[in-house]
């Protein structure tokens, strides 16, 4: 009998201690989250806990869609339509958007053959908007990758333009939306293999750790050596002083190896570029301290 109570005793101060840690880690993120002047959407799933803020509200995208985007060049490629070796070729007129891009800035004047892995790379990596439109005409454009991830059951999101459209008009941008929920949902079936074939998963994992970019946000404050796996958005800020993006969503790993998918999308914010990426890394860190510590006590 005494080892039934010593039992009921030990797992009952097991529920409380996650249940108080679970409490404690969503007032944190979300008191984080209510610190800037913005709209702060959250969404961390993993195999020990999960949390969203702002779940299934739509937030527009920039440059996340990239990852996306990488999705179905990889799935093409997969089926034989498209291969990494193929000549993709950039003329004058592709180099014309004034948008980032170190492909224009190596190739100003274009009439150039890139391979399509290093176009893809330098859409991935370095979030490279020309190099972004110019896969986006190989697959037969957002149309055609916005029916790909809906065919996957990725319904809680919509790409409907390029970048050189959300270039030509601010309001267009919240038309390239999702959820922070069907982001994280996305890169853990990415993540297991539920998409991709490993040969081609390993190419956009590859990719998407090497991204040089921005790297203040979801790793900013992340020990030194965590593996990072993320595509960022930024929006251009308006005239008003409004910056209508400043993302980050990716898979992070853990210190026994098991990973965790983390999106944090800082819309219509009043702040200043270097305070939206902080709170993403705050919110990052906040999430990694409480997995690591349910890990570490085995809950």
């Amino acid at each position: 009998m005494k080892k039934i109570i010593l039992a009921a005793g030990l797992f009952c101060s097991t529920l409380y201690t996650a249940q108080a840690q679970k409490a404690g880690w969503r007032k944190e993120i979300t008191g984080t989250a209510a610190s800037v002047k913005a709209r702060v959407g959250v969404s961390v799933l993993s195999d020990r806990d999960t949390l969203t803020i702002r779940g299934n509200e739509r937030f527009p995208m920039q440059s996340v869609f990239k990852f996306h985007l990488g999705l179905l060049v990889m799935h093409l490629v997969d089926e034989g339509k498209l291969s990494l070796q193929q000549q993709v070729h950039f003329t004058p007129g592709d180099m014309a958007l004034k948008s980032w891009s170190p492909i224009a800035k190596k190739y100003p004047g274009g009439n150039v053959d890139l391979s399509l892995e290093e176009v893809l790379k330098s859409t991935v990596s370095t979030s490279d908007n020309i190099g972004c439109d110019k896969l986006f005409e190989l697959v037969g454009g957002p149309a055609a990758l916005n029916k790909y991830l809906h065919g996957l059951g990725a319904t809680d999101l919509s790409i409907v333009a390029t970048e050189k459209e959300m270039h030509a008009d601010w309001d267009v941008q919240y038309r390239n939306w999702t959820t922070p929920r069907e982001a994280t949902r996305l890169l853990k079936a990415f993540d297991e293999g539920k998409i991709l074939k490993p040969a081609s998963r390993d190419v956009m994992m590859r990719f998407m750790t090497t991204n040089t970019n921005i790297n203040d946000r979801l790793s900013g404050l992340l020990p030194a050596g965590t593996k990072v796996a993320h595509k960022t958005g930024t929006s251009d800020t308006n005239k008003a002083g409004l910056t209508a993006a400043t993302n980050d969503i990716g898979i992070v790993a853990l210190p026994d190896g098991r990973h965790y998918y983390i999106a944090v999308f800082v819309s219509d914010s009043w702040e200043q570029g270097a305070k939206n990426n902080r709170v993403i890394a705050e919110i990052s860190r906040k999430a990694w301290d409480h997995l690591v510590a349910r890990q570490r006590e085995g809950l």
